[in-house]
């Protein structure tokens, strides 16, 4: 079988563990994956070199004629920044529509899921008194194929400052709500055929990225508490609970399986 080829466009600061999260995931699965890293025209990474960066990304109008299987949007550090203010925001409503026109499938990760909830549906976000940070049980509201082998729940990180709300969503008979939990709300929501999924937590994330945000921004901000369901007896000393990995390559094999793969053979 010939991998399916999947595009990522890498909005986080550090390129280099956000390429380690998601390869995580993509190597585990049963279907051979080809990754292609994709760069924006209007925004230049402060984080990651020059060097680097041309040597391992290519930009949208490069790529935009190739054929991809999938798409990944990751999410971005600009979530306190209204849509339309922020600096890469009409390529990126570029991409999104190119995206939907051309994939079989996207995933829309975090800050990513509340822009592509607001440029395809207009749906808003809502900034949140203290940051959603931990890991939180997800209820499973929808029997598709994405949650195969799937019990009724299962554990997401979280790490966000803003919020989606479901009465913004069930204004929209498009959007199918598959999962939430009732602490942190909203976790995954699909359109049809699953062409656009929207994730608003971080199930790529590796066991210590929360506890590395921890100590990041301790003492840095005041909105920041432990993170919850985290560490060892919520004793930031001891080591993470990876919960979460097992569901998260769960997850990825079924889309990149069912999703991706299956609907080139199926076309």
């Amino acid at each position: 079988m010939s991998p399916v080829r999947i595009a990522v466009l890498n909005l986080m600061p550090f390129k280099e563990v956000t390429e380690a999260d998601f390869l995580r995931l993509l190597k585990g699965v049963s279907t051979p994956v080809e990754v292609t890293w994709m760069r924006l025209r209007t925004h230049v990474s402060k984080h990651t070199s020059a060097a680097y960066m041309e040597l391992h990304y290519r930009y949208f109008d490069e790529l935009r004629q190739e054929r991809f299987d999938g798409f990944i949007v990751t999410g971005a550090p600009v979530e306190l920044i209204d849509f339309e203010e922020v600096d890469y925001w009409e390529e990126l409503r570029q991409i999104f529509d190119w995206a939907h026109a051309n994939m079989k499938s996207t995933l829309y990760i975090c800050w990513g899921a509340q822009a592509g909830l607001y440029h395809f549906f207009g749906v808003p976000k809502y900034a949140l008194p203290r940051k959603m940070f931990g890991i939180f049980s997800q209820r499973v509201l929808s029997a598709v194929p994405l949650f195969e082998g799937f019990s009724g729940e299962f554990p997401m990180p979280h790490s966000r400052h803003t919020e989606i709300r479901r009465s913004d969503l069930e204004r929209h008979p498009d959007l199918e709500i598959l999962a939430e939990s009732p602490v942190s709300g909203v976790s995954m929501v699909m359109t049809p055929d699953a062409r656009e999924v929207f994730i608003t937590g971080h199930l790529e994330y590796e066991p210590y990225t929360l506890d590395n945000e921890y100590h990041r921004d301790l003492g840095r901000r005041d909105d920041v508490d432990l993170p919850k369901n985290y560490y060892e007896a919520d004793d930031p000393s001891l080591k993470p609970v990876d919960s979460w990995h097992e569901w998260a390559l769960r997850l990825y094999e079924n889309w990149t399986s069912l999703y991706l793969a299956k609907k080139r053979q199926d076309a």
